[in-house]
């Protein structure tokens, strides 16, 4: 064995949880500078199995279960915890009412920010949707589309046309 390996389990040699194989009791007695660390590692093992755990005050859990009581009595710091203390936010119904509010409040903010976005990007509201820059054919169903939309009011009129159409018909033909 090399020190590397005897110096990985030096703590659990001078603890007792590893036995020391033949091998073990060779190297060590081979290597003055893992010998003299497992010394070093057995004294410090003997201290604190010699070290023995001070008393606590016999007023100890008084004082704190009174330091208890005085950080419960003590009001809330800030509007926050105070909100989320009161006695009013603690029933069955408003706490997710305050849940729900607070979502959609977040969903709004998000919802006017990104259209913000878009209108500062584009410059105005436009309900036209953007051109792709191809020209368009005559004729196509693209450019008839475009044509009725650019028309929408004329042709809303035709209705319109349409009932004087019936009117001048029922004059004319008494």
């Amino acid at each position: 064995m090399d020190c590397k390996e005897i110096q990985e389990m030096l703590p659990d040699l001078a603890t007792g949880i590893e036995v020391r194989t033949p091998e073990v009791e060779k190297h060590i007695a081979s290597c003055k500078a893992c010998s003299a660390k497992l010394h070093e590692f057995e004294q410090t093992m003997a201290l604190l199995d010699e070290w023995q755990a001070p008393e606590p005050s016999p007023y100890f859990d008084t004082r704190l279960q009174a330091r208890l009581r005085e950080e419960m009595a003590r009001p809330p710091v800030g509007w926050f915890n105070r909100l989320r203390d009161s006695r009013w936010l603690h029933g069955t119904f408003l706490r997710p009412a305050w849940t729900m509010s607070f979502a959609a409040v977040i969903f709004m903010i998000a919802l006017a920010a990104g259209n913000r976005s878009y209108i500062v990007q584009t410059g105005s509201i436009s309900t036209n949707p953007p051109s792709l820059g191809v020209p368009v054919q005559p004729g196509t169903a693209v450019a008839d589309l475009q044509a009725l939309e650019k028309n929408d009011d004329l042709y809303a009129d035709f209705d319109v046309l349409d009932q004087l159409q019936v009117q001048d018909d029922a004059t004319a033909n008494p």
